[in-house]
């Protein structure tokens, strides 16, 4: 299993996110509750970041590399030149969990995007998830791409073509190869924000419609399996939807306080997660180096909805130290870059200049994490408001003065 929620594209921990993340969604309190039909009255919560979700979303990631850097096989063994399991005996049985970083972040974007979503328009939205996906996204594409023209023998480049639909991040519904592998994940993301947007911000944000919606989609994904249609599938996300629902269950929590129906749903969110990443990692009767025990994949998704619920609750209120803010802001573009890259670095480092493993391992995270910063710094923070700025600015006079008329039109005939 390859990662990228996923989340991973949720950037730091403010207002008007990305898991993406995943590791694109950001962690700002938004306005005041609302009271009467739209659910429980409860006070306004208390502003400011929620800085424990920034530091929980750099260990998702960090989880992730390590498991690509030392926790499988295939392309990182050939830059190692051996398996990992081998040069790393004890980190590799650890690092062999770290995919599950991946579920970590989809129950922290399905907190983040409902309170990202709280207050805001459906185009609101859509701008925002646009804004904070796309910008580091391209560039590392432009830089994953450079790097297997440059070393072919690590990953190999796709067509132009191929290369171009990778530019709108559609490109597994198309049947094209992906650039970055990570990516899959963010196709998932996607999937998500596209339902939460539909059915629930699109006729505005309240208790109700969240739990109605986390309801349904629960509902939906225990028994899509037994449809047989593809679509409905690739549409209910019965993998995931679980942790989604949960996050999001965990923000009204955080927001409204708890009750038995919310708890409820966790409960059934992390029993439904468990038993889908089981059965996605375990295989009984597996022999090789990186074999998993099923005890352990399911200590590792409890863990992932107690770190949340710990925010839910306010238990890491004390965590605010300022350094979070700076760690949830490198998670996406490292997120997107470390894995291709990181593979390069590894077979430069170790093979190529000899350097012993560990070192290699060391300053190879600590590369991907000075890239990340530098894709912050130059790339997220100039240009995603920029691209938001120039979406909500591009709606058309023309066809405005034209549905305009035609409503006059109507009027007067």
């Amino acid at each position: 299993m390859s990662a990228s929620s996923p989340a991973l594209a949720t950037g730091p921990a403010s207002a008007a996110p990305d898991p993406a993340a995943a590791p694109a969604a950001r962690a700002t309190e938004p306005g005041p509750t609302e009271p009467g039909p739209a659910g429980p009255a409860a006070p306004s919560p208390r502003r400011g970041r929620l800085l424990a979700l920034d530091g929980l979303r750099l260990v998702a990631a960090l989880m992730v590399c390590l498991y690509h850097y030392a926790g499988r096989g295939g392309t990182v063994s050939a830059s190692w030149h051996q398996s990992p399991a081998r040069l790393f005996p004890s980190l590799s049985q650890v690092a062999a969990y770290g995919c599950l970083g991946v579920q970590f972040f989809f129950v922290i974007s399905g907190f983040v995007i409902c309170m990202s979503g709280w207050g805001r328009t459906l185009g609101d939205f859509a701008r925002s998830r646009i804004a904070r996906l796309y910008p580091a996204y391209w560039v590392a594409l432009v830089l994953v791409t450079g790097a297997a023209l440059a070393l072919p023998a690590v990953v190999h480049a796709v067509r132009p073509d191929e290369f171009l639909v990778n530019l709108t991040m559609l490109q597994q519904p198309m049947g094209a190869p992906r650039v970055l592998g990570v990516c899959w994940t963010l196709w998932v993301e996607v999937r998500f924000y596209a339902l939460f947007a539909l059915f629930v911000v699109a006729r505005g944000v309240t208790y109700r419609r969240v739990v109605l919606f986390a309801c349904v989609w629960t509902l939906a994904a225990a028994v899509c399996r037994t449809s047989g249609s593809e679509l409905v599938n690739q549409l209910v996300m019965p993998e995931y939807a679980p942790f989604f629902v949960g996050g999001l269950a965990l923000y009204l929590i955080h927001r409204f306080g708890g009750d038995l129906l919310l708890w409820g749903i966790v409960a059934a969110s992390w029993l439904l997660g468990q038993s889908t990443a089981t059965r996605g990692l375990w295989h009984p009767g597996a022999h090789g180096d990186l074999v998993r025990d099923p005890l352990v994949i399911l200590l590792v998704v409890t863990l992932a909805f107690a770190a949340v619920a710990a925010v839910a609750l306010g238990w890491t209120g004390r965590a605010d130290w300022p350094w979070l803010a700076t760690a949830g802001a490198l998670t996406y573009p490292f997120y997107l870059v470390h894995e291709h890259l990181g593979w390069f670095v590894i077979r430069v480092l170790h093979r190529g200049l000899g350097l012993p493993a560990w070192p290699t391992l060391g300053a190879t995270v600590l590369g991907m994490l000075l890239l990340a910063y530098l894709m912050h710094r130059f790339v997220e923070k100039p240009f995603g408001p920029r691209l938001r700025k120039a979406l909500k600015n591009s709606r058309t006079p023309g066809i405005q003065a034209r549905f305009t008329l035609a409503k006059d039109g109507k009027r007067n005939g």
